[in-house]
């Protein structure tokens, strides 16, 4: 095992059990706090397509964020899995349609929603640092896919994290994707 590798799993490991450690309230209060944020600092085009996600245990819930990005008439997206090793794919979704689970809990549009490519990409995270690095659960897809996206025009990708997720320095290969941005309930700092 490679020392970055390595260091990555040591690293997931505090953070998993870090954000596991945040109350149920707090969580709550992030959501909200992200939501009543919102986009601006990032100046999206009207009517952008941002994909979103649908947290998992103790990740910062979009939910609220994504709410009210439709209310401002953007589309949104949800992240499918492709296949393993595979980029993810996108489809669009509105707060409310059904969704159905997948591997690893991941909820995601039913089959016959439209395929989209997102604009902005909102993506979760366990931990990241000030130059943009995020670190995963360690599968790639988010860094196959901004790779594939940044191929063919411009992309924003916005980390949603707690302030309790910032590490000094993220661990990172030299195919690791960075953020453009991070957003945290106390604000959106546009990466080093």
């Amino acid at each position: 095992m490679s020392d970055i590798i390595a260091a990555k799993a040591r690293l997931r490991a505090k953070a998993i059990e870090r954000r596991n450690g945040l109350a149920a309230e707090l969580r709550r209060a992030a959501a909200e706090r992200v939501a009543s944020i919102g986009l601006s600092f990032a100046s999206p085009p009207a009517r952008a397509v941002v994909s979103g996600f649908m947290a998992i245990g103790s990740e910062l819930d979009p939910y609220p964020l994504l709410v009210r990005l439709s209310g401002e008439g953007h589309r949104l997206a949800l992240p499918v899995i492709a296949g393993k090793g595979r980029p993810l794919t996108f489809r669009s979704w509105s707060p409310g349609e059904p969704l159905v689970t997948r591997s690893w809990g991941i909820r995601e549009p039913l089959a016959g929603a439209a395929e989209v490519e997102p604009d902005i990409l909102i993506v979760p995270l366990l931990a990241f640092d000030a130059r943009g690095f995020r670190l995963g659960y360690g599968a790639g897809y988010y860094d196959r896919t901004l790779k594939r996206l940044r191929a063919t025009k411009p992309i924003l990708a916005i980390g949603l994290a707690y302030e309790e997720q910032e590490v000094e320095a993220v661990p990172h290969h030299e195919w690791d994707e960075r953020l453009d941005w991070v957003l945290t309930p106390a604000g959106a700092r546009r990466a080093s």
